[in-house]
């Protein structure tokens, strides 16, 4: 989820091979009634263009009653991305917003200086059993945006950039590629796509933006002759013409990538700058917990529970 439940975030292991310049295989973590498989960031590759953060979440089943409950939580100098292969779930945050979230669609929440969001199955999706699968990332912001206002966009599914044929489907969610723009606002040149390719599909990399990566979702991909099975990210040397082909049961990717930041980011629990003294700031904000004068505000009709600072 976008809520980091620890203090450092759980890295996953690096490998290489020759087409590509890191390989990287997720860790599992438990939270509780689903899994979560976390490959940024990795000790050998922090951030893929602006991405620093990347949750596959699921495939979980949950039985009547069940569901997530992600409580309160605060973030800051970050864009949180939300988008689901199956499954709802509600997303409140402190600006106000009430928005539900639907497979195919996209929530992208700009943190800022600071926000505090929740996310839960809802009451209606309760009421019988239901499943959850989907990706969350971070972007971080660059340094002029770390101390922008908070704001979120929701955009449905007919909104974002579908481009289909030879045995391809792909959605833009964020930025530009193949010629398409996706209506979300961005602080730095990006993309992320949602890619479903039929058995022996090829789809070429985009060849404009500086940093690709890849991560295998579902099924299995060849690249230079050499194959990859779901559950792997993959990182490619800037400039290299990439073109990958689905196995013979096809494959579902999601593609990211961009415009490199300045410098590295510190990350400490749900929070993200470009330095230290930021991060200790929001973190004794957060701590003093004054939600009704102080820099951080509980949801609106959330607003009875919080996660508190890890020990």
């Amino acid at each position: 989820m976008s809520w980091n439940p620890g203090l450092e975030p759980h890295c996953p292991q690096a490998g290489e091979a020759d087409a590509i310049e890191t390989q990287i295989i997720p860790r599992a973590r438990d939270l509780g009634g689903f899994e979560v498989r976390r490959a940024l960031p990795a000790p050998a590759r922090q951030m893929v263009g602006p991405f620093i953060f990347f949750d596959q979440m699921g495939p979980a089943e949950f039985l009547t009653g069940n569901g997530i409950d992600v409580r309160p939580h605060p973030h800051i100098g970050l864009a949180t991305v939300t988008y689901l292969y199956d499954g709802e779930f509600q997303h409140r945050d402190s600006l106000g917003t009430n928005q539900m979230i639907y497979p195919g669609e996209v929530n992208w929440m700009i943190a800022g200086r600071g926000v505090t969001h929740s996310e839960r199955t809802s009451a209606d999706t309760r009421k019988g059993k239901s499943s959850l699968f989907g990706i969350q990332t971070w972007v971080a912001l660059p340094d002029h945006a770390e101390e922008t206002d908070a704001q979120f966009e929701h955009h449905g599914k007919n909104a974002l950039p579908l481009l289909e044929g030879e045995g391809k489907a792909v959605r833009l969610i964020l930025g530009t590629a193949w010629g398409a723009k996706a209506p979300v606002k961005t602080f730095t040149e990006m993309f992320y796509a949602d890619v479903v390719l039929e058995p022996g599909a090829a789809l070429p990399l985009p060849d404009n933006h500086e940093d690709r990566g890849l991560y295998i979702t579902q099924g299995a991909i060849e690249v230079a002759g050499d194959r990859f099975e779901s559950g792997r990210m993959m990182v490619f040397r800037p400039g290299d013409a990439i073109s990958v082909r689905a196995g013979e049961q096809g494959a579902r990717l999601m593609l990211l990538g961009g415009e490199t930041l300045n410098g590295p980011r510190y990350i400490w629990w749900n929070f993200v700058a470009s330095s230290q003294e930021k991060i200790d700031a929001a973190r004794d904000t957060w701590a003093q917990g004054d939600w009704a004068h102080g820099r951080f505000h509980l949801p609106p009709g959330d607003d009875r529970e919080f996660i508190p600072l890890p020990e």
